[in-house]
């Protein structure tokens, strides 16, 4: 499988690490807008600073798109379009328009398309939605990921803040795992959100919360803030509550609230049910960063091979980028936004 990998920070560089390793791929081409350091395994590939002139000259079977997020929509239909299936990091485009163009392009042409919901892939964040869909609903969840960002993880966050809001960028995949629970559809989001640095453009915010009601009566809180100064208290909350119990992950399992190992590790579950003792599940050897991005690029090239059907894949996210998008909405205008369909 020819692979061409498009956006080479943190998570293309992951993405590209997985291919060079995964025996059923071969990478053709590396694609930066500017000049990056790559670690040793990938200084020897291709390399191109425009993607459209790769994508014309290796014609790659697969095409990994970890760009900047305006990006997106527009590179995943470009690489369909010249006969490549294609991952796409999250959010699969910066409007619910965009996102279902890109979807409904991967059905016409019948390519696969995955996106980068990294916690579909994790054994631990697999039981958690598996327990909590036993309980039965209607739901309360409760999850955020606020990130005491500084120095260079800092420039990252103010630079992705160019493009998309907190809410949007990290909510995606924890909007997902709500609606892989309840499979209920999302009726109405209300949010609110505040600009807490300077360093920031005046249109955008650096912290945002938002509700979300689901037409089985459940019900869902999401925050995320970026910046040096947000808090290292209560920043990763994870609870799942229905009448008949909770599952939540146990606090005191997590680094530092910037690492990025730290946003996907469980630790540990307590498993709470009604009128029966708690029960504790240990996680003692969760895959890293790096092992979940192989695992990603794994599942998209079993899904080529195997023709495994992804329309729930792509409808759930159109459906998880909608509530944040609408949640973005909501803190511009104030008011609650009704989601249709």
């Amino acid at each position: 499988m020819r692979v061409l990998i498009a956006g080479l920070g943190n998570m293309g560089l992951s993405h590209a690490l997985a291919h060079h390793h995964h025996p059923q791929a071969q990478i053709v081409a590396l694609v930066n807008r500017s000049p990056v350091a790559l670690p040793y395994e990938l200084d020897s590939y291709p390399f191109f600073n425009d993607f459209h002139a790769a994508l014309d000259e290796t014609k790659p079977d697969l095409v990994v798109i970890a760009t900047y997020s305006d990006s997106h929509a527009d590179f995943a239909v470009a690489a369909m379009e010249a006969g490549a299936h294609v991952f796409v990091e999250k959010p699969l485009a910066t409007t619910v328009a965009d996102a279902r163009r890109v979807v409904d392009c991967a059905k016409r042409l019948g390519r696969k398309l995955t996106v980068g919901y990294i916690l579909r892939h994790h054994p631990s964040w697999q039981r958690l939605i598996a327990e909590a869909r036993s309980l039965g609903g209607p739901y309360v969840f409760r999850l955020n990921l606020n990130q005491q960002s500084k120095g260079a993880t800092w420039n990252t966050h103010k630079a992705l803040m160019q493009t998309t809001s907190p809410i949007v960028d990290c909510g995606v995949h924890y909007v997902d795992v709500m609606c892989q629970i309840t499979d209920a559809k999302p009726v109405r989001v209300h949010g609110m959100g505040l600009r807490l640095s300077d360093e920031i453009a005046e249109n955008m915010y650096n912290y945002g919360q938002f509700q979300v009601i689901f037409d089985d009566g459940s019900v869902g809180w999401y925050e995320a803030g970026w910046g040096p100064m947000m808090s290292e208290v209560a920043y990763f909350i994870k609870d799942v509550i229905s009448p008949r119990g909770a599952v939540s992950i146990l606090s005191g399992m997590h680094p530092q609230s910037d690492s990025v190992d730290g946003h996907t590790k469980v630790g540990a579950l307590r498993i709470h049910r009604v009128g029966a003792p708690d029960r504790d599940v240990d996680f003692p050897t969760e895959p890293g960063h790096q092992a979940l991005c192989d695992a990603e690029q794994a599942f998209l090239l079993r899904a080529i091979a195997e023709d495994i059907d992804l329309n729930r894949h792509m409808e759930d996210a159109v459906q998880s980028l909608a509530i944040c998008l609408a949640a973005d909405e909501s803190i511009r205008t104030g008011r609650a936004i009704e989601l249709k369909g």
